[in-house]
């Protein structure tokens, strides 16, 4: 949506298709709400992916931009890395056998096999390396964007004053220790791994200790698991906030072990609000903390020893002062908030070559 309101202001009449809308519509946007046929999601994404070529080849719209793998696009905005490649490494043979896989490479293939015509924006420089692999996409295809963050992630005047009032209303002082994740999909964020660095610091460090998470889930699995640790009464599911910059400022370390990561916004969250981060690699934006020295970056493979290790080194550590004030420097000085701009830019550029041939 950010991306259609700049191109909105620019001038740009703008059409949605989508089989789902959550909130209010954005009057920015033309809304299309289509009702897509099936049990699974695969076979509703077809009718979809059917329904969309219906009305593209009666609208005759200038350029037709996909958020998700399908065919007939002009640009598609790669937020997924290689399904093939993710398959092949992850799950056997008989997986590739499923209609569900079969279709699912056939709308990836319709973007990024050799010889199409779509444009690919990346949001990660690791995703163009698998896609090449498994399509022999012509690089040439590939465009790299800057990250998206919103400004009003950047820790305010008053951001010691928010610390205070935030931990005042979840009964901490400021000799607490507040661990903080962020994100949907616990698993893959690496919550477990978390969990298990969480419950072997020293008892008397973790008992002035909590680790609150930020996102939608089942959470069940994850505090059987903490209970069998002994932190079940420190740990806390908030859900999905509204007011996820309030506890960036108000926790002492943002954890992020995730077993893999696109890209890893919430990374560039924390740095820009002066939260230390500790994180794994395998993250897409993992480098950006390297970069701003703004936190520790482990290694793959990950070691479960090596993450308990440095998280309470981290949490002891004199250097978090230094790491929260690169953080805010790095806020101030890096191109860390202009893809909607930029993408614009894109739209357009393409825009203007297919209508020249």
């Amino acid at each position: 949506m950010r991306i259609a309101r700049v191109c909105r202001q620019r001038g740009h009449d703008i059409h949605v298709y989508t089989m789902q809308w959550e909130g209010e519509v954005d009057p920015s946007v033309e809304l299309h709400l289509m009702t897509a046929k099936g049990w699974q999601n695969h076979t509703r994404s077809r009718h979809f992916a059917n329904q969309v070529k219906s009305q593209l080849e009666k609208e005759h719209f200038d350029l037709v931009i996909g958020f998700n793998k399908m065919p007939h696009l002009d640009l598609y905005y790669a937020a997924d890395v290689c399904y093939v490649a993710r398959i092949q490494e992850q799950r056997g043979f008989f997986n590739r056998l499923l209609p569900r896989y079969r279709q699912l490479a056939a709308f990836e293939q319709a973007v990024f096999a050799r010889g199409k015509t779509t444009e690919i924006m990346l949001i990660s420089s690791q995703q163009q390396p698998g896609f090449v692999n498994f399509y022999q996409t012509e690089n040439e295809r590939f465009h790299l964007l800057p990250p998206g963050i919103a400004k009003d992630r950047i820790a305010p005047a008053n951001a010691a004053e928010i610390r205070i009032d935030m931990r005042r209303s979840y009964q901490m002082s400021d000799d607490d220790i507040l661990l903080l994740m962020v994100g949907s999909g616990f698993k893959t964020k690496g919550l477990d791994r978390a969990i298990r660095g969480f419950a072997t610091i020293p008892t008397k460090l973790k008992q002035r200790s909590h680790l609150f998470v930020i996102g939608q889930d089942n959470p069940r699995p994850f505090m059987k698991l903490a209970k069998q640790l002994g932190v079940d009464h420190q740990l806390h599911f908030l859900g999905g906030r509204p007011d996820v910059p309030n506890f960036m400022l108000a926790a002492d370390l943002l954890l992020h072990p995730a077993y893999h990561e696109n890209t890893g916004t919430v990374l560039l969250e924390a740095i820009v609000s002066g939260l230390p981060v500790l994180t794994v690699d395998s993250c897409g934006y993992a480098h950006y903390v390297r970069e701003a020295k703004a936190g520790v970056v482990l290694k793959s493979p990950f070691q479960q020893a090596e993450f308990t290790e440095e998280l309470q080194k981290m949490i002891l550590s004199k250097e978090r002062t230094d790491w929260q004030q690169n953080g805010l420097a790095f806020a101030k000085r890096a191109d860390i908030y202009s893809m909607p701009e930029k993408t614009a830019d894109l739209i357009e550029y393409v825009g203007r070559k297919r209508v020249s041939t």
